[in-house]
């Protein structure tokens, strides 16, 4: 999937990203970005995975396009 980072709050490593394809938003942690940097931008444009988690879904795989 294809979105951009809308939120990220380095301190806590928590943050979202928005859906080109109808802007929703899925929340992911900073783990899961693929280059191994627990930073990202706001901005950014970002592929994503989804991965079911506790009953909701939470992006993982994200990389920087």
């Amino acid at each position: 999937m294809r979105g951009h980072v809308h939120t990220f709050d380095p301190e806590r490593g928590l943050g979202e990203i928005a859906s080109c394809e109808g802007g929703d938003r899925v929340t992911f942690h900073c783990t899961q970005i693929a280059d191994g940097t627990r930073l990202i931008d706001v901005g950014v444009e970002v592929d994503y995975e989804l991965l079911p988690k506790l009953g909701r879904w939470e992006a993982t795989a994200i990389r920087k396009v």
